[in-house]
């Protein structure tokens, strides 16, 4: 398999983390277990060089397996939660830990060739900008809530994030399970499991961040990712796929 990853524009930080690109060109199916980042991810898939699907994920809140089929490609934008509101513009709620299909003409993808794959994120990276240029002023307290949520690794008490951004807990998470169909407290417990892939990955398999123990650790990312630290540290056959892939900054 190939994997590759391309950041997107400087301006557009606090709404894509990166673009990525999978290559299955091979004559084998690949069975991978995707795991939850905290992102929501627009995939276009493409079998035999032409252009399939294109579908929009909803926030993952546990595993998913997933199988990819030979002689597929898939490209990928990987959100961040503030784009639902500035750069998608609608709700991702309805289909947590799902997705949801989109027009082959969304964005004019279908009018896109993905030979050069820098030329298609150049582009995209205009497209978003040109939707963020045609709002009004994104939410200080939004942006401000998102900035913390990813400098903290969700660590935080929901009342703390509350008390720095000056938005009520209630109305934020109002606000996160209207938009993303979570509560701010478990996308915050996604963001600390997330957080931790990188330290399992090189066998640290016990809590660098805000557990109150090592059972504590085990116990929610069990529930975040079906899977105890030792489990996701040995990936089998490379299952893990963000494990697999991860690279560290």
């Amino acid at each position: 398999m190939i994997y590759k990853e391309f950041q997107p524009d400087i301006a557009l930080n606090d709404f894509v983390k990166n673009y990525w690109w999978f290559d299955n060109s091979t004559d084998e199916k690949l069975d991978f277990t995707i795991l939850p980042d905290g992102c929501f991810d627009l995939i276009v898939s493409f079998n035999n060089h032409k252009q399939e699907e294109i579908s929009l994920t909803g926030l993952w809140t546990k595993q998913v397996e997933i199988s990819i089929d030979p002689n597929i490609w898939l490209f990928g934008i990987r959100f961040k939660l503030l784009a639902a509101d500035y750069i998608v513009q609608q709700s991702i709620a309805s289909f947590c830990d799902s997705e949801e299909i989109k027009e082959s003409s969304f964005w004019e993808l279908d009018k896109t060739s993905f030979e050069d794959l820098e030329s298609v994120t150049d582009k995209l990276n205009k497209r978003m900008l040109s939707i963020l240029d045609s709002q009004k002023e994104v939410d200080n307290r939004k942006q401000k809530l998102f900035s913390l949520l990813y400098q903290t690794n969700g660590e935080l008490t929901v009342e703390n994030y509350s008390k720095q951004v000056f938005w009520t807990s209630r109305q934020i998470n109002r606000y996160f399970k209207g938009r993303f169909g979570v509560s701010l407290k478990s996308y915050c417990k996604i963001l600390k499991c997330y957080a931790s892939y990188t330290h399992i990955k090189n066998g640290k398999v016990y809590p660098e961040h805000n557990y109150f123990d090592q059972s504590h650790f085990i116990k929610d990312l069990k529930k975040v990712t079906g899977n105890n630290p030792t489990e996701l540290f040995e990936n089998k056959n490379d299952r893990f796929l963000q494990l697999a892939t991860i690279i560290e900054k």
